[in-house]
């Protein structure tokens, strides 16, 4: 008894300061798990080159440069873009003095709310001062957490080039820390682990760059002031499950009431249709549902974005899959198991049952005959299925 004690103690130690440590070293942790992430989503692209001649190599490099630097070329013009019509917007929202609605609502009662209410250039200059001094340490911070994220990706970058690299000798030097009977199950679930999570950041990273590009042009023909900042925020909202839709939404309703109603109402309607459209035929063809758990995925976001912030709210996603992953593969499998020695166990003693009324001199009843029949009959029928079932999960 006190052994036992003594052991759950141990165990129970043992775990809260692997916690601990894990959430002094969470900025490490984070990098690293992001960096796995990445180049477990990367690593198809170069695999498929293997075995090919080296002009086809050469190629297929040179595609994926220009592709790449395609998409980072366009991330910057849309930033750059996207800053030069939030300063635009700005300024034009300082110099607003009332607010603008609809034709048909002039003579309602939202228009005699809306005059009683601050005009935008007053509510802009109680945000930032006289003369912006109140903007300035909210500039200031942005910098110092841009400068923050363009080291973090650095980091990231340089840890998935040596997992991709140096992939082989990383999995036997972690595997032979398991034992050998263990290692066959572990390296199962690693790779399913690893091409699951790659599908899903490369299907939602596409999946992105199509609505952001839709929404963009689609912004832009409408008469958008902002198309780049929209579609920007369109790319952003599209990465993050379950209240992707409603942020974009919400975002470029707000945005779009600092300039012109009319516009806001066309934008929030092309948004909510473009969005929806491709979340229902294009979504599922890009990204394994199979993994799709809003109820978890939200649980882990609002737990994640907590303590994580926005951190938390991308690595959420992968996260989900990863725990529902070990629980198909560990709790689940462990279960069927059980479920098999049982239907073993069962036999054993069906046979011993049989054995014993074989013994029996008298006559033997029909009722234990015919129930002996049907539990071997049903035994038979549950063998191959359990069976079946443990062998395909």
């Amino acid at each position: 008894m006190i052994k036992n004690v003594v052991r759950i103690g141990f165990a129970v130690l043992t775990t809260i300061m692997a916690l601990v440590i894990l959430w002094l070293f969470r900025t490490a942790v984070i990098y690293v798990l992001i960096s796995l992430i990445l180049a477990a989503s990367i690593r198809p692209f170069f695999t498929r080159l293997a075995g090919r001649k080296i002009i086809l190599r050469l190629s297929w490099i040179l595609i994926y440069l220009i592709v790449t630097g395609s998409l980072i070329a366009l991330l910057i013009f849309a930033i750059q873009t996207s800053a030069t019509e939030l300063q635009t917007m700005a300024q034009g929202v300082s110099a607003q003095d009332k607010w603008t609605l609809l034709i048909w609502s002039d003579n309602s009662g939202l228009q005699s709310l809306l005059e009683r209410l601050p005009s935008p250039s007053v509510l802009f200059r109680a945000f930032t001062g006289d003369e912006g001094e109140l903007i300035v340490p909210v500039l200031f911070g942005i910098v110092q957490d841009v400068g923050g994220v363009i080291a973090a990706i650095a980091i990231i970058l340089v840890l998935s080039v040596y997992w991709s690299v140096n992939q082989n000798h990383f999995e036997r030097l972690w595997l032979s820390l398991l034992p050998s009977d263990q290692r066959k199950q572990v390296r199962g679930i690693w790779e399913r682990i690893e091409s699951d999570i790659g599908a899903y950041v490369r299907g939602q990273v596409l999946h992105s760059i199509l609505a952001g590009l839709i929404l963009g042009l689609g912004y832009w023909l409408i008469g958008s002031p902002s198309p780049a900042l929209l579609a920007l925020v369109g790319i952003i909202g599209s990465m993050i499950p379950v209240v992707g839709l409603f942020l974009v939404v919400f975002i470029t309703l707000v945005l779009g009431l600092l300039t012109s109603v009319q516009i806001s109402l066309l934008t929030v309607v092309y948004t909510i249709v473009i969005l929806t459209a491709l979340g229902i035929w294009v979504k599922p063809r890009l990204i394994n549902r199979q993994w799709d758990n809003p109820i978890l995925t939200l649980v882990l976001m609002v737990a994640l974005a907590d303590a994580l912030g926005i951190i938390g709210i991308v690595i959420a996603p992968p996260l989900s899959i990863i725990f529902q992953i070990l629980w198909n593969r560990l709790i689940k499998r462990s279960t069927k198991t059980t479920s098999v020695s049982l239907l073993s166990d069962l036999k054993v003693r069906l046979a011993n049952l049989s054995a014993t009324v074989d013994e029996m001199e008298e006559p033997h009843l029909p009722l234990i005959t015919s129930s002996l029949e049907r539990i071997t009959g049903l035994l038979e029928e549950a063998e191959p299925v359990l069976k079946a079932g443990s062998i395909r999960d």
